[in-house]
Formats: C-alpha cells, sequence, structure tokens
C-alpha cells in the first residue's frame, strides 16, 4: 500500500513539473483576459477582487485590480471563462461564456453597482468580437470548422486557405507544394517564410528539401486533437519572429473534467474510379487502390485513490491516428520498332 502511495505521488510531481515547465515556455498558444473594475460613476475601483474559473477543467485564479482598477490574467490555457468581479459594498458582477483563443487579448470591463456583497448581477452577453488590444491581423480556425469542414487526406493546415490573402502554393512547385502539404502562400510570401507552431513550440521543417514528406512542419496532429489554430498574416508579435511570411499557430485538445472521446476510420478505394484511357486500349486490368486512416481520441481527468478524486486538477489527452495505403500504378509504354 505504501508503494503504491509513493508511486502514485511520484506520477503526480512528474506531471505537475511537466505542465510547469509547459507554462514558463510555451507561452504562444495562451491568450490573456484583461480589463478595469468601475462604479455607476465611471471611477476605479482598486483592490476589488477578480476571480476567473475555467468552465471546462474548473481551474480557478484570482486576482486584486491595481491602483487604476486594471487586472490581468495572462498567460491562461485557451476555453471558455467565467469572470467574476466583487467590492465590499457592491454586488458581485460575473460575466459567463468568456471566450479566449490563441494570442487572443479579451477585454472584459465591469461597472459595479451599489449593494449587497451577496447579490450577484450576471452577464450572459460576451465580449466583443473586435480585438482592440492587439494589432495583429489573423483569422482563429475553431474545432468545430476543423473537424465539420471536409478535408482530403485530414490535413488541418490546408484550412489556412480560408483566411483573406492565402492562397495554395501552385507557384513552387515540388514535392513541398499544394496538394499534399498543404503548402500555402500568405500575402505573397513564398512557403518557405510560413512559420508553424504547435502548442506554443517550434514545429518548422528545417531539412534541405523538408525530407521524404516534402512539407514545411515537422509533426502533423490528427483533425480531432486539434483545438484550434490561429493564422496570423500580419502586424503580429516581435515574439514570434522568424519568418516573414504567416504564422500557423496550433494547439491540441486537452482533457477536461469529463472524459471524451472518438474512433474514427476513413476508407477510400478505387470501386468508382475510372481506368486510364491508355490502359482500356491496351486491356490492362485498372490499378488497385486502397487507403485506410483509422485512429482515436479520449481526454479526461486522472484519478488517483488516496490522494484526489482528479477533479479540477490533472488531466490527460491521448490520440493515435495510423494510415495504410495499397496502391498498384500500371504502366504504358512505347517501345520503337527496329
Amino acid at each position: 500500500m505504501v508503494y503504491r502511495r509513493v508511486l502514485a505521488l511520484m506520477l503526480v510531481v512528474c506531471a505537475w513539473g511537466a505542465a510547469g515547465a509547459a507554462r514558463l515556455f510555451a507561452q504562444a498558444d495562451t491568450g490573456t483576459i484583461l480589463g478595469t473594475v468601475r462604479d455607476q460613476s465611471g471611477a476605479v475601483i482598486p483592490d476589488s477582487k477578480v476571480t476567473i474559473t475555467n468552465q471546462s477543467t474548473g481551474l480557478v485564479d484570482s486576482k486584486v485590480t491595481a491602483s487604476d482598477g486594471r487586472f490581468l490574467f495572462t498567460p491562461i490555457k485557451i476555453g471558455t471563462y467565467t469572470v467574476k468581479a466583487e467590492f465590499h459594498g457592491f454586488r458581485t458582477a460575473e460575466r459567463t461564456g468568456v471566450t479566449v483563443d490563441i494570442q487572443q487579448q479579451v477585454l472584459v470591463d465591469f461597472n459595479l453597482s451599489p449593494g449587497m456583497v451577496t447579490q450577484t448581477v450576471v452577464v450572459s452577453t460576451p465580449p466583443s468580437l473586435l480585438d482592440t488590444q492587439s494589432g495583429s491581423l489573423g483569422q482563429v480556425i475553431e474545432s468545430k470548422e476543423i473537424n465539420d469542414l471536409p478535408l482530403n487526406g485530414r490535413n488541418f493546415t490546408f484550412l489556412a486557405q480560408l483566411s483573406a490573402g492565402v492562397i495554395p502554393d501552385y507557384i513552387s512547385g515540388g514535392a513541398a507544394a499544394n496538394t499534399t502539404t498543404g503548402g500555402f502562400i500568405a500575402n505573397g510570401f513564398r512557403y518557405e517564410q510560413d512559420n508553424y507552431m504547435l502548442d506554443g513550440l517550434d514545429n518548422n521543417n528545417r531539412m534541405t528539401g523538408y525530407g521524404n514528406t516534402g512539407a514545411s512542419y515537422v509533426a502533423l496532429p490528427p483533425v480531432d486533437a486539434i483545438q484550434e489554430f490561429n493564422l496570423q498574416t500580419n502586424s503580429y508579435s516581435a515574439q514570434f519572429g522568424r519568418s516573414a511570411g504567416a504564422i500557423m499557430n496550433a494547439t491540441t485538445k486537452s482533457g477536461t473534467n469529463q472524459i471524451h472521446g472518438d474512433l474514427w476510420e476513413f476508407v477510400r478505394n478505387d470501386d468508382l474510379d475510372s481506368a486510364d484511357f491508355f490502359q482500356d486500349a491496351a486491356g490492362i486490368t485498372k490499378g488497385k487502390y486502397q487507403r485506410n486512416q483509422f485512429g482515436g481520441a479520449v481526454g479526461g481527468p486522472v484519478y488517483l485513490p488516496h490522494i484526489y478524486d482528479g477533479k479540477n486538477k490533472t488531466f490527460f489527452f491521448f490520440d493515435y491516428e495510423g494510415q495504410r495505403i495499397r496502391q498498384s500504378v500500371p504502366l504504358t509504354t512505347t517501345v520503337s520498332t527496329a
């Protein structure tokens, strides 16, 4: 029994250390909630308490407003939050459904009205979609769009073409362009000048010729593992650097207090494909083609007996995708006579 407890404690420490390292060094895939607390006359209220709660994981964080009434929560994990402001002699104000996307600075201001602290005014209207806190130009593609839109080959980087000023790379040619890897041109810059990031880490392929894959990126998670990505095409922060082109900043899903998962398999074959004209003319049998993409994903809370029930503390997420392609390519050639 003692051995099990020690082992469980070691697992918790390792997980906490990994989470701490990610929070310190991988901050490019996070967001910010900021704002000002005022009274009804517009005067700022310093030392008021502001609390944010992640609606999926139950994570709670609190701060006290500065002398100018302002508060700032950064960096915080993307997701949907409840933000609450309170001060003695005023009614508690609460804003629900505050969505934070990658690199987004969400402005949440409060105007407290006199009353008992036990009285709460709940506002369910989401904050304005206009980002007035950052000068960057880009578009966030969220999980619903990533999962619902058709993707040949299930490569989420093709969705970069939904953004303004982005077109497929039909100019450069070669393996790294267009139809297989999702290479794109943003605002006229070549695909080599795009910057790929995954969970705040560098995801750029620096091999000459991009190796065997022909892709500008290294890791390509399954579509079902992507939470969202932000394609920034102009005036992005200096913290990214490196590239003159666009920044594809993607983040993977994480576990929540409820277990969620899915299984998938996508099949493509040659049943409805026609044979090549010259194959028919020569009486050659149509080439066989069978493609299977399969996998699964699951996430939820970590439960360790005798330590904690797992809720609001530690989470896991696992995904896997495999691909099998069986293809024959008949060739028809012409040989000159003697």
